[in-house]
């Protein structure tokens, strides 16, 4: 069974990115195990070569080596990433835990609130010489108020989306690794979207009928 680790960027207790997540946790479907990270806010500063590994950064490690794919969702700081989740990059990146790894995320803002922080992290990615799926990165903006007192959350649109964004990581996880892709590619801005019920013009990816 393929286990995909789910890693978020928000710090908060109430973090919207976390919420989806943990929702993609409960709504995961039945042929594989998807586990939500909690030691983001735990993780040392990175030091480059640093040896022994502190023990926080190992057991990071241990998982993300543990899973066949990673999904990531994240809020978009002072223009780029949460330091704290280019903290945990950048210890990735240093040992070489990212290689080959099929990688996706999951935005769950509006389209012109997060573009910055999605380019830091696919350029992460890219220098970790993970595999960014990107068909499986989608886009669905979500309201605070989607989140309920489980912190799960209840829009329909989202179970659908993470349902797909999993089953595709799985599929992408047990192929054979495809050939390098041109690097423009890896920083291209066009990202498909999931637009919300009061938008006026829906486009990019849409939930099956």
């Amino acid at each position: 069974m393929t286990r995909i680790l789910l890693i978020t960027g928000g710090t908060s207790e109430g973090s919207l990115h976390t919420a989806a997540l943990r929702t993609a946790v409960r709504f995961a479907p039945a042929d594989l195990t998807a586990t939500l990270y909690d030691g983001l806010r735990g993780l040392p500063a990175f030091v480059p070569g640093e040896q022994p590994v502190p023990a926080a950064v190992a057991g990071l490690r241990d998982e993300v080596a543990a899973a066949g794919a990673l999904l990531f969702s994240t809020p978009e700081y002072a223009g780029s990433l949460p330091g704290s989740l280019k903290n945990l990059l950048d210890w990735l990146v240093d040992g070489g835990d990212l290689t080959g790894k099929p990688a996706a995320w999951l935005s769950v803002a509006a389209p012109g609130d997060d573009e910055s922080a999605l380019g830091t992290l696919q350029t992460a990615l890219s220098f970790g010489n993970a595999r960014l799926l990107r068909p499986a990165c989608i886009r669905v903006p979500l309201d605070p108020a989607a989140v309920d007192a489980q912190g799960l959350v209840t829009d329909p649109q989202l179970h659908r989306a993470v349902q797909d964004i999993l089953q595709s990581l799985v599929r992408s996880a047990g192929a054979p690794k495809p050939r390098a892709q041109p690097s423009w590619q890896a920083y291209s801005s066009v990202f498909p979207v999931v637009m919300r019920r009061d938008a006026s013009t829906p486009r990019g990816w849409r939930p099956p009928s």
